[in-house]
């Protein structure tokens, strides 16, 4: 009997002692300064403030959450508990009950009803609901949404990147790009901004206490504005805890850091085209160009082997959705010159802008000048800010531009996107009525097969017009300290960013 309550005892000690570690481990576990080396000023990060690419969205998801969410793994729930589809064009959301806005107002369906209306009069950037017909308020936490038709990536586009506003904040504001007030901050994310300093490009957030998932972990994050050259430096003394990297620096920090690679993330470098232009309105030159540049050589010389041949049907090849047998366009100089001389193209002059920022830039540029001029093209090679080549391209003031961005990845609709929806980002090529149909019809197909199948013919036409030149899909590289395990979103965040911080890291 003794030896039993000394058992008992003894057992009884080891919980204690053990609950005892876990708490303190657990309150030891909280990280108080995460540090981030960013990527510059992307804008006020509200909905209608940052800047319209990636590391912008990033800096907003901060602080708005959307109704479905993504991690490592595949779809979460955020501000949705639970989601369905009845039929093909009604979806039901199921919200949290738990939620508060970070000034304390009661989340309900009301503000994601407002949401809907509100971004059907302006648009957002990132999510467009214009295929939302009707949105139904049923109760306080239950709200369907009525599409005009059916909608394939519906969840992905709108449930999964929208950030939903506030209606007691946004129901009076008419100009939201100017809404550039503390109110404009109001979200459910898991962080509230504490200071922005768009010169300098940093950003500094405190945790949110009552986030509705739980406390996060990281209890101030910070963005600092750190060179790509001095990225290393910065992680070896301990400024920063993560940071965006080159091939050329993982062996110099393999050893001391976690080294995350991701070939499969989405990025892709294209040659914009001014296809409005003579002599790029001519697909005979477009061809040419293609032809005329060695991709592989890009991939081997500028891109150090890290990385992917573009393909010119936009896929990438580790997309489920990739046709391999669209149009290759493999190096053939002699076939260039072939098109120019038969097109009467020979001897043309053409700009090419590049980001004088980017070392990766100058690299492409010096190398597709020469592939080029090999053929007969005379290039006057320009660099420049990347955010004036982002509006020469949006204002057509251009003849070829390098440009770089995520997306592609996930849902085959970004073919859409690339071609009519991301302003300096997007081919904007209308010339082939077949294409425009083919990409409105794949949409509303529900049937995966038969969707493919129209997705196939997509790729073969981008090929045989050549609206951009898809040169490069390149591996990227982070390195961080293992403080917080930040990762590569499936997919990417939202509808296909691919920078590996995801708030669902710091909780």
């Amino acid at each position: 009997m003794g030896q039993n309550i000394l058992l008992e005892l003894t057992i009884g000690l080891f919980i204690v002692l053990m609950v005892s570690s876990a708490t303190a481990s657990d309150e030891g576990d909280f990280v108080e300064v995460y540090t981030i080396a960013g990527w510059g000023d992307s804008g006020f990060p509200s909905p209608y403030g940052h800047y319209p690419r990636g590391p912008g969205y990033i800096c907003m998801s901060l602080i708005f959450d959307t109704l479905v969410w993504k991690d490592d793994s595949g779809y979460v729930p955020a501000l949705a508990e639970k989601w369905y589809v009845e039929g093909d064009d009604t979806y039901v959301f199921e919200l949290r009950k738990n939620v508060t806005w970070n000034d304390g107002t009661k989340f309900s369906a009301d503000d994601v009803v407002f949401t809907i209306d509100y971004t059907k009069d302006h648009p957002y950037m990132w999510a467009s609901t214009e295929m939302v017909d009707s949105v139904e308020k049923v109760n306080d936490y239950l709200v369907k949404m009525h599409l005009s038709e059916p909608y394939a990536p519906f969840i992905d586009e709108v449930g999964n990147t929208l950030p939903i506003l506030p209606k007691h904040v946004w129901e009076n504001v008419d100009n939201p790009s100017n809404f550039v007030e503390d109110d404009a901050l109001v979200g459910t994310g898991p962080y509230l901004l504490m200071d922005y300093d768009n010169v300098q490009g940093t950003y500094r957030y405190k945790a949110y206490e009552d986030y509705y998932l739980e406390t996060p972990r990281v209890k101030e994050i910070r963005l600092v504005n750190v060179a790509s050259e001095t990225a290393p430096a910065a992680l070896m003394q301990g400024d920063v805890d993560a940071a965006s990297i080159t091939q050329e620096m993982v062996e110099l920090l393999e050893d001391d850091f976690v080294i995350l690679s991701s070939a499969a993330n989405g990025l892709q470098y294209k040659l914009m085209v001014n296809h409005q232009k003579e002599p790029m309105s001519s697909k005979e030159f477009r061809q040419a160009l293609a032809y005329a540049i060695d991709r592989e050589k890009l991939v081997d010389i500028a891109g150090r082997g890290y990385g992917q041949v573009g393909n010119q049907g936009q896929v990438p090849p580790y997309s489920s959705w990739y046709n391999p047998d669209v149009k290759a366009y493999e190096y053939d100089p002699e076939k260039a010159k072939l098109f120019l001389v038969e097109a009467e193209y020979a001897g043309q002059e053409v700009e090419l802008l590049i980001d004088g920022s980017s070392v990766l830039d100058e690299r492409f540029g010096e190398l597709i000048s020469k592939d080029l001029e090999d053929v007969g093209i005379n290039v006057n090679l320009r660099s420049m800010d990347s955010k004036t080549i982002d509006s020469k391209v949006g204002e057509w003031d251009f003849d070829l531009a390098l440009n770089s961005h995520g997306g592609a990845l996930g849902d085959p609709n970004f073919l859409a996107k690339v071609n009519n929806g991301w302003q300096f980002n997007s081919d904007r090529y209308s010339d082939n009525q077949d294409l425009i149909d083919l990409l409105e019809e794949q949409v509303k197909e529900m049937d995966e097969d038969d969707r493919r199948d129209l997705v196939d013919q997509i790729q073969v036409i981008y090929a045989e017009d050549v609206p951009v030149i898809v040169l490069y899909y390149p591996e990227w590289f982070w390195a961080h300290d293992g403080e917080v395990e930040i990762y590569y979103t499936i997919n990417g965040v939202a509808n296909g960013i691919p920078i590996p911080i995801n708030k669902m890291a710091f909780l």
